[in-house]
């Protein structure tokens, strides 16, 4: 038999062509245009557009300012990326086995997770803050005055203090999905292991771990999306200051292209933070779906 050739269906083009537009326009076009601005020297309001070729991505390799904001976006990834999908790995464990307010504590967990990047950088800012903040309000009121800090102000703890902001609003999203992994792990397995004399943790590293590796790969790449595109809470709390010390490459690309007026070069910032993306994220699913298992 031949191969049989699709015809145009244009009744189905008719009911895809609002969003083909519509991601045509918001993603398609302005991409394509991105890549031709990086190579350009414009302040993004002028008709003055000036095509320097690859002197930006030149600026980008041999800035210290951009390497600067390189080394916080990997360290405040990092951070993130482990240190948000254990604690939501505690969390769903927590919730799993509870034997009441499982309810009440998976609301509380996720409440955070409804609460915006601008309103949580508020929020912590007020109790960063030095003179009236919680945290050294607390430790005033337990004696502890000489363990007081300017949370925000200290460069060795700026990063660590936004890093905690972002684990404490999203932890709650990698619980549910963890959660639902958890529960999907067959309990005659973990009875069968309990039979044969193994403890809580031989289970839970050889049964459960391996049984929920689909959720590992799913919750490690979203929040590595997520550090490497922070953004509201740094506008918010720092500004990437004191000085550059939490300047991240978004937040960088901000600020080159709308307070100093160099579209061209944060246009540029914008390409090769996608190219790190996508590079980043390939390689992270390479090595995490080798080790799912199939159920």
């Amino acid at each position: 038999m031949g191969k049989k050739t699709k015809k145009f269906d244009s009744t189905a083009f008719l009911f895809i062509a609002p969003a083909f537009i519509l991601f045509t326009a918001w993603v398609i076009i302005p991409t394509i245009s991105s890549v031709y601005y990086s190579f350009t020297s414009w302040d993004g309001i002028s008709e003055d557009i000036k095509f320097i070729g690859l002197a930006n991505y030149r600026e980008i390799f041999t800035s210290a300012r951009f390497g600067n904001a390189l080394k916080n976006t990997a360290i405040l990834t990092v951070f993130i990326s482990v240190l948000e999908n254990a604690v939501a790995l505690a969390f769903a464990l927590m919730v799993d086995n509870v034997r009441w307010g499982k309810n009440f504590f998976r609301s509380a967990f996720y409440i955070p997770v409804l609460i915006s990047g601008i309103v949580s950088g508020f929020i912590w800012k007020i109790m960063y803050n030095y003179n009236f903040g919680t945290f050294n309000s607390l430790l005033q009121s337990v004696g502890l005055e000489q363990f007081k800090q300017d949370w925000l102000g200290n460069t060795s703890l700026t990063l660590l203090m936004i890093g905690l902001v972002m684990i404490w609003k999203g932890a709650g999203y990698y619980m549910i999905i963890y959660l639902a992994s958890l529960q999907s792990v067959p309990t005659e397995l973990i009875e069968a292991a309990e039979i044969d004399g193994a403890n809580a943790w031989q289970r839970f590293k050889s049964i459960t771990i391996p049984l929920i590796s689909g959720a590992f790969t799913i919750n490690f790449t979203l929040s590595l999306i997520k550090g490497l595109k922070v953004f509201d809470e740094i506008n918010v709390m720092t500004d990437g200051g004191p000085g550059f010390t939490s300047e991240t490459l978004v937040y960088l690309l901000y600020k080159v292209g709308f307070n100093e007026g160099r579209q061209g070069f944060g246009t540029a910032v914008g390409i090769m933070l996608l190219f790190i993306i996508i590079l980043l994220n390939t390689l992270q699913q390479k090595f995490l779906k080798s080790r799912e298992v199939q159920m």
